[in-house]
């Protein structure tokens, strides 16, 4: 990206994502990788008044800690890092990756342990969020692991990236607010209904959302963004689902996901690949076997698989369930150290039923939720 670039995604995370304020703490979080658009984000906190402290990691930290540390290291939560998330008004997190398969060959066991002991710090960061005492964004620095994975060059990929942000408009705050009022009418729909059934190809999946939720995601907590998400209620997701595209997570590819619950438990799952990490994920603990959401992707902006959940959760077209815990805003009570997005391509061959009536064919809401 060039300076230019960095510097409207910089203004659009400071000013409209987490609306920095005087006197806020804003924590800044991203790799050495990313140090050209750390400068514009904390010259722009700057501007607004706020009090940058920065988190900058290093390449193959995690790694060695994951590979080499001893149970007790892995289960160490940093203090430092509690009282940042307790004492922090705004947190933003950029993304950057010098290896996105890094992590392929630790030990799941050891994964799993390191998540785990992060549940109590992850449940309470997302406490505070939901109650509005921390706000928190995050973004994507394009680098060519990245556009590798995502099988571009990495000009292509900047290119996608600004696409994605709406960031080559003249006004992109002006866009993102009319893109959230669309977003918010499918909310007011949805607000209403109190069970969905999705079908389409290896899929039949009923699930009860009466009563939680919907979020309508406009661009504050991710970017960039375009999605609508709850919980379902927790012992009422029911029959099948397989997932188009390859479940990635912790830096593996998991291949042909499918799964199938009963009570809102997963009964069976299988993958054509990755089947032992797969289960060593959902037999975390009791929460990591249940849904914690599931939402609509609805940015036609990002029309690809990237195999970057930060993008491909937002797919126009897509559905998205996620293994774990839920985001307590939308009412859900599910908790577990897993939370691991999945995506159902639904463009081609697909219906979903509310409370038994169509409202949604191959990947669009019927008229007038929608456009």
């Amino acid at each position: 990206m060039s300076d230019t670039r960095l510097r409207r995604l910089a203004d659009v995370l400071v000013g409209y994502s987490t609306q920095v304020r005087q006197g806020d703490l804003v924590l800044i979080e991203a790799p050495a990788l990313a140090a050209p658009l750390v400068r514009e984000v904390q010259s722009a906190v700057l501007h607004a008044g706020g009090h940058p402290l920065t988190r900058i990691a290093i390449d193959g930290l995690a790694e060695n800690l994951l590979v080499n540390g001893s149970d007790e290291q892995l289960e160490f939560v940093n203090p430092v890092r509690i009282d940042e998330i307790e004492t922090g008004d705004v947190r933003i997190v950029l993304e950057g990756y010098w290896n996105t398969k890094a992590l392929t060959g630790v030990d799941p066991a050891r994964q799993a342990r390191f998540s785990r002991a992060r549940e109590q710090l992850r449940n309470r960061y997302l406490e505070r969020a939901a109650d509005g005492d921390l706000r928190w964004v995050l973004t994507a620095y394009p680098t060519n692991a990245a556009a590798q994975d995502a099988e571009m060059s990495l000009a292509e990929y900047e290119e996608f990236v600004y696409g994605a942000g709406l960031l080559d408009a003249d006004d992109p705050v002006a866009e993102w607010e009319a893109f959230a009022a669309r977003i918010a009418r499918v909310g007011e729909f949805l607000a209403g209904v109190g069970e969905l059934r999705v079908v389409t190809d290896g899929t039949d999946l009923t699930l009860g959302v009466g009563g939680r939720q919907w979020i309508p995601a406009q661009g504050r907590e991710n970017f960039p963004d375009g999605e609508i998400f709850t919980a379902p209620i927790e012992d009422r997701v029911d029959g099948t689902i397989h997932f188009t595209y390859p479940a990635v997570f912790q830096g593996r590819e998991v291949h042909d996901v499918r799964l199938r619950f009963e009570g809102g438990e997963v009964v069976e799952a299988t993958a054509a690949r990755g089947q032992d990490f797969l289960e060593q994920m959902i037999g975390m603990d009791d929460g990591a076997r249940r849904a914690g959401e599931f939402a609509f992707g609805l940015n036609d902006g990002i029309d690809i698989f990237t195999r970057n959940i930060l993008f491909d959760e937002k797919i126009g077209g897509t559905v998205h369930l996620a293994l774990g815990t839920a985001y307590p805003e939308s009412g859900g009570l599910n908790r577990s150290g897993l939370h691991w997005d999945m995506i159902c391509d639904l463009r081609t061959g697909s219906e979903v039923y509310a409370d038994g009536e169509l409202v949604y064919r191959d990947g669009r809401f019927l008229s007038g939720i929608w456009d």
